[in-house]
């Protein structure tokens, strides 16, 4: 969580128009290749974060024997930008390391400052984090640590946490770390660093995934397990909710990773189950399970409650999806709307993404969104033209990009266009690691969730979102598992800080 910062920085959110998830982190343990091994892990979650990386590495010190040295590294830009060999080999020597990307917003608005991950050197030795999620009572905890003298140097929830670890009067690292743990509220999956070992820690609802991998004597924490395939690692298991897991030199001796409980009594889980629709990529398992068949069955419960296209009964179909995060929902789709309807139902690339955008400038008769939209993609009007068009995508936030897809679409000359999201209706925004634009400006409760009247607003012939229903029955649950809804029903599973904004307005002035 970062603090609002200026009005500029404010506008700038509303140009948000798919929720954006905040970073990803990753930890690696034992490897004198550690930082490069990070760096990869990161270009793998590249999809969780586009603004900011950085990683801190550590290394035993030359100088004082029994000692170890960190060094850190982190800046504005993708990973492939942030670092070079030079910096990798030579500046982030040593053999373990942990890494953090952040998301992006329109514009370069973090500060540096706060971009992760931090490190500090205090009492007992040196620290290092990094944590994807937001907490919840941010604001009661830094107005504690501000009257007892604490000093801040960036706006940020994540400093919060290494202060509480520094404050806390327990004798050991995982006895400071938990004492820490204990104070928050929210959504937190964190990798921290320390002298002697990894540490890996997961809130008690686990909001957000973190998993653990192993290769060779190198051991792996990382938010995705997409990050373990780009190393060639195998999956060991996730890290559980309301766990601290301990990765030390004892670990690679034994091959026993060290587990301990945040809080006594562990609640129902509540992961994000916008994981699944949306930020998680299709090929990693998250949660103990496969993203890409999460998002197949989404996509054919989605075309089981739709019904029949009724423009032309019975008539051709042509499916396409909004590349990349509704690929494999679409193909669930186009398959149970052949099967159900007796429809001639063809998938094609309809649309066509370019993954090279820059900054846009407005040009002569066009709105900057819609230049946005044509820079980012473009359709293959043999395709579409005087087809009946199904759009499949993942949501609908704010609805301008939609509405500009939709124009584009229509450039081909279908004979019509029908949209199908394959999420309910976006009501409230996110308090646990998602930026959405703030609720007055969500579509569906700026028409009151008519849908006909979003469907109107949007040019097509029909609209069709997910059931709450059929998004819950098409998640797993074999294994208890819980999920976050709050974005699609307002009920938050943690208590958020009253009057957050407008506090937090006055913490940074």
């Amino acid at each position: 969580m970062e603090f609002p910062q200026s009005a500029e920085t404010t506008s700038q959110q509303r140009e948000i128009d798919k929720p954006l998830c905040n970073c990803g982190v990753v930890g690696i343990f034992n490897n004198p290749r550690a930082s490069v091994m990070t760096y990869y892990a990161l270009h793998a979650l590249q999809h969780r974060g586009q603004e900011a990386a950085g990683i801190v590495a550590s290394r035993p010190s030359q100088s004082r024997p029994g000692k170890r040295t960190f060094t850190i590294h982190k800046d504005h830009g993708l990973v492939l930008d942030v670092f070079n060999e030079d910096i990798l080999v030579k500046d982030l020597r040593g053999d373990c390391s942990i890494g953090h990307n952040r998301y992006s917003t329109t514009g370069n608005n973090i500060k540096r400052a706060n971009v992760q991950p931090f490190f500090v050197n205090y009492h007992h030795g040196n620290l290092a984090l990094a944590h994807n999620g937001n907490l919840t009572n941010t604001l009661t905890l830094r107005r504690n640590l501000s009257n007892d003298g604490v000093l801040f140097q960036t706006t940020t929830d994540s400093e919060i946490m290494l202060h509480l670890i520094a404050r806390s009067r327990e004798d050991s690292t995982v006895g400071r770390i938990r004492d820490a743990l204990r104070q928050v509220r929210g959504a937190y999956s964190v990798t921290i660093l320390t002298d002697d070992c990894l540490v890996a820690a997961r809130d008690p609802h686990g909001f957000r995934p973190l998993c653990i991998g192993k290769l060779g004597d190198t051991y792996i924490v990382t938010s995705e397990t997409c990050a373990l395939d780009i190393l060639s690692a195998e999956y060991v298991r996730d890290v559980r909710p309301n766990e601290i897991v301990v990765i030390d030199a004892e670990t690679v001796r034994t091959g026993q990773i060290h587990s301990y409980q945040i809080d006594d009594v562990t609640p129902r889980p509540a992961h994000c189950i916008f994981e699944y629709i949306y930020f998680s990529r299709p090929d990693s398992h998250i949660f103990g399970h496969s993203v890409d068949k999460v998002r197949r069955k989404l996509g054919k419960r989605l075309a089981e409650e739709s019904g029949m296209i009724s423009d032309r009964p019975g008539g051709k179909v042509v499916v396409i999806n909004v590349p990349d995060s509704s690929n494999t929902a679409t193909l669930g789709f186009r398959q149970v709307n052949e099967e159900l309807y007796d429809q001639d139902t063809r998938y094609e690339i309809g649309l066509i993404r370019n993954h090279y955008v820059g900054r846009t400038f407005i040009a002569p008769g066009q709105s900057n969104r819609e230049l946005k939209v044509k820079m980012k993609f473009n359709v293959v009007r043999g395709v579409l033209e005087g087809q009946q068009v199904v759009v499949v995508d993942d949501s609908i936030v704010r609805g301008t990009t939609s509405k500009a897809l939709v124009n584009l679409v229509k450039e081909a000359a279908p004979r019509s266009v029908h949209l199908r999201i394959s999420s309910p209706p976006i009501t409230h925004p996110c308090k646990y690691g998602m930026d959405f634009p703030s609720k007055e400006e969500l579509i569906a409760n700026n028409f009151n969730l008519n849908v006909s009247a979003i469907r109107d607003s949007l040019g097509v012939e029909s609209l069709h979102y997910l059931s709450i229903e059929g998004l819950l029955d098409s998640v797993p649950h074999e294994n208890g598992e819980g999920y976050c809804t709050a974005c699609f029903t307002g009920n938050y599973p943690v208590e958020i800080d009253s009057e957050a904004s407008k506090l937090a307005l006055e913490e940074v002035g």
